[in-house]
């Protein structure tokens, strides 16, 4: 079965987008640089029904550049707390400065520059260059790699520098010089809706090219990430509750949750009583032990071991780096969503 050449390839894909594709989605209207550029970040490793709720109410907190990068890293985070991946935020934020200081708030039009801002890759700036402006950039998500994948049957996994490149190669000769806002977003409406993990192949225009379903297998394309042994870690929170709420640390710039306000961490072999006093200058008194709380990250998973102590002594405490957090006063800080939950389940408990 031959593969429809480029140019046939695009029409097929733009005539299915007019009849088929997603024309509603926040972001497009407008599709200004700046909000296309929140919608794709946002969209990374995270579906679309997920980011719309967070897409509506960030940009009615930040509608602009001007806004975002006048924000404080805290606030911004707030209101990604949930979506995970927190580095994208931090980005976000720093690119929002980037833009002010260097661009007077505009994206430039040249790739390369886009690409050169924090946390913007080839694909996420040919997004925001095409789907805003109409300029011919080709893009490589997740959704258009597997269209890619299964059409001309590549193997390997797409993690991989050979295949990407050869991707790569696909999507420039297939992007049309006529329409490429429209094709781009149909690559990805076609990868998010019919080309899924699991491919609804009778509904799909490119079918009587695909080298895959040809095959007769067109889950084998693309090939998964090679399996290793997602290592496993338990950590104790302490839940320290004083008069004024539950104390929250800052973390680490770097690492998981960079940035945000956590409970304090400490080893399951530590003496939570001789650890509080060492680390944060709190005499407490610890209770009994909550029920545990387990969460998934990308590379390990984490088994969070709760316990509430009473505060009793007055800390000696630096407010940079801490917070009391007290559910009925709003506070502008990201917070980690499991620790949300261990914050909201003490709430209902009380």
């Amino acid at each position: 079965m031959a593969t429809a050449g480029p140019s046939d390839f695009a029409a097929t894909v733009l005539g299915w987008f007019d009849r088929h594709g997603r024309h509603d989605l926040p972001w497009q209207h407008p599709a200004t640089p700046y909000r296309v550029w929140i919608s794709e970040v946002m969209l990374q490793q995270t579906q679309v029904s997920t980011v719309i709720p967070y897409f509506e109410r960030f940009m009615a907190r930040f509608p602009c550049v001007e806004t975002l990068a006048g924000a404080s890293l805290d606030e911004v985070l707030a209101y990604w707390a949930g979506l995970g991946y927190y580095a994208r935020a931090r980005n976000l934020h720093r690119c929002a400065q980037l833009l002010m200081e260097a661009h007077h708030g505009v994206f430039p039009d040249a790739i390369e520059s886009v690409e050169a801002l924090p946390g913007i890759g080839r694909s996420t700036a040919g997004a925001i260059l095409s789907l805003s402006r109409g300029a011919r950039h080709p893009i490589l998500d997740g959704n258009v790699k597997r269209v890619l994948a299964r059409y001309h049957a590549i193997p390997g996994w797409p993690g991989r520098a050979a295949v990407l490149k050869t991707l790569w190669a696909h999507s420039e000769a297939v992007t049309p010089h006529t329409r490429p806002a429209a094709f781009n977003q149909a690559m990805m409406d076609l990868g998010a809706t019919i080309c899924t993990r699991r491919p609804i192949c009778a509904q799909c225009p490119l079918r009587a090219g695909c080298q895959a379903y040809a095959q007769g297998d067109p889950q084998a394309y693309p090939e998964p990430k090679p399996k290793r042994a997602k290592p496993h870690r338990d950590t104790r929170m302490l839940i320290i509750n004083g008069e004024a709420g539950t104390l929250l640390v800052r973390r680490p710039t770097r690492g998981i949750w960079g940035g945000l306000w956590c409970l304090p961490e400490c080893d399951l072999s530590a003496d939570p009583s001789v650890w509080a006093r060492e680390h944060l200058g709190l005499e407490i008194t610890p209770q009994a032990p909550g029920p545990t709380l387990r969460h998934e990250f990308t590379h390990y998973s984490l088994t969070i071991h709760p316990l509430p102590a009473q505060l009793t002594a007055a800390p000696a405490v630096q407010a940079a780096e801490h917070l009391w957090y007290n559910p009925t006063t709003a506070h502008q800080s990201g917070v980690p969503a499991p620790v949300q939950r261990l914050l909201n389940r003490q709430e209902r408990e009380a």
